[in-house]
């Protein structure tokens, strides 16, 4: 999975000190990310938008985040990761504290789509730095403890970025998060250690993981099929307020019951994909649709409304682990880069999810329908998995026809 040396061991210490300077970058990311679809309200009344025009905000940056995510991986393959980990993080905080100080709609687009460019290059990068300084029987732990960044800022980082938005204006939020990039950046510059960047290392060589079919039947499947997760948890915010009647006070709470529920389905998840990869994510993308259905029913009651925005978050990040084991199975010459994908194909789900919902909110079909688009979302992406599983099983099948003949002969 490395794709870096380094000259020495570090002591556990100095580990873990390294791997909590890249978590915390993810915590940052994962803050910035979701805690602008609990300030929806405030974000469009502030700025005079429709709701439609708010989801466009958390589109351009998931669209930053498909556009860098390949486009930075490949070019940093050849830089010293450090110093690539440090540029992404500065890239970060420059973006959020523009979002900051932008007055008019273009200056946030604008702001947001360069607060994304880093996200999934930092993702992948921080990945392989971790595995890199861990012995070989600790990497996937360090690479989850990385990860675990994003997941804690579910639970903490956005439920308190949005109570700050809330009590000071939803652009506190930006200064919040610039301020945790610097602290990633001091972090990074004071315990990640330098890297030898591995000999032939290239941007072909990275690029070289485009050429695989399945490689984009997963990308496919992460974006169709989680598509409906964003649907819902981007227009959160006015659903729990209009639909189900909560007071705006408790959109915090809101916020950090789906961030529990994704760090739960994170956990499931992965024991999950250890048992079988595609038939988890078979699995997942059905049980998405009908408990994007339920959803749109569910929302009408608080308790209810609750239950469900838990095991929606659960659920949804269920498909996380599979999809990530998925990518490296298929791209094994390029796992940087497999990385960096997977981050893109979930913020291409972000993008449809926020764009889908927004047309059938304008279109007059009320909070509910984005769920309901969601659950037709999941299930073509249950289509495309399964059409992958067969692609799988005839190349298979191919492969041990030949073997089979000369045994007979």
């Amino acid at each position: 999975m490395s794709d870096v040396r380094r000259s020495s061991p570090l002591s556990p210490r100095q580990l873990n000190l390294a791997i909590l300077a890249l978590a915390m970058g993810g915590f940052g990311i994962g803050t910035t990310e979701f805690a602008i679809m609990g300030l929806m309200g405030e974000m469009t009344g502030a700025l005079n938008i429709s709701d439609s025009e708010g989801g466009h905000v958390i589109s351009a940056y998931a669209i930053g985040v498909v556009v860098g995510a390949p486009l930075l991986a490949a070019l940093g393959a050849r830089l010293p990761r450090k110093g690539m980990a440090i540029g992404l993080m500065v890239v970060f905080t420059v973006g959020n504290l523009s979002s900051y100080f932008a007055s008019e709609y273009g200056w946030l687009l604008l702001s947001r789509f360069l607060s994304g460019l880093p996200h999934g290059a930092y993702f992948g990068l921080a990945a392989v730095i971790a595995a890199s300084l861990s012995a070989p029987t600790r990497r996937a732990h360090a690479v989850a403890m990385v990860m675990l960044g994003l997941s804690i800022a579910n639970v903490i980082g956005v439920p308190i970025a949005t109570w700050l938005g809330q009590i000071f204006g939803w652009r506190t939020m930006f200064l919040l998060v610039g301020a945790i990039g610097v602290l990633t950046i001091i972090m990074i510059m004071r315990s990640v250690p330098h890297l030898q960047v591995k000999k032939g290392a290239s941007i072909r060589g990275e690029l070289g993981a485009l050429k695989h079919l399945q490689v984009w039947m997963t990308l496919l499947i992460g974006i169709v099929g989680f598509g409906g997760f964003f649907a819902v948890y981007s227009y959160i915010s006015p659903t729990m307020t209009e639909v189900t009647g909560l007071p705006s006070t408790t959109l915090p709470i809101v916020v950090a019951l789906y961030g529990l529920g994704m760090v739960t389905g994170n956990i499931i998840g992965g024991r999950l994909a250890d048992i079988s990869v595609m038939g988890t994510i078979y699995w997942v993308m059905g049980v998405i649709a009908l408990t994007l259905v339920a959803f749109s029913f569910a929302v009408q009651w608080a308790p209810t409304a609750l239950l469900f925005v838990f095991l929606v978050g659960a659920i949804g990040a269920m498909l996380i682990p599979s999809l990530q084991v998925r990518l490296l199975d298929v791209s094994p010459d390029a796992p940087s880069l497999a990385s960096s994908l997977n981050h893109a194909a979930l913020n291409t789900a972000n993008a449809l999810g926020a764009f889908l919902g927004g047309v059938v909110i304008e279109l007059g079909w009320g909070y509910t329908a984005p769920a309901l688009v969601g659950a037709v979302l999941a299930a073509i992406g249950l289509g495309v998995a399964l059409a992958s599983g067969r692609i799988d099983r005839r190349t298979r099948a191919a492969a041990t026809e030949p073997a089979e003949r000369v045994s007979v002969s």
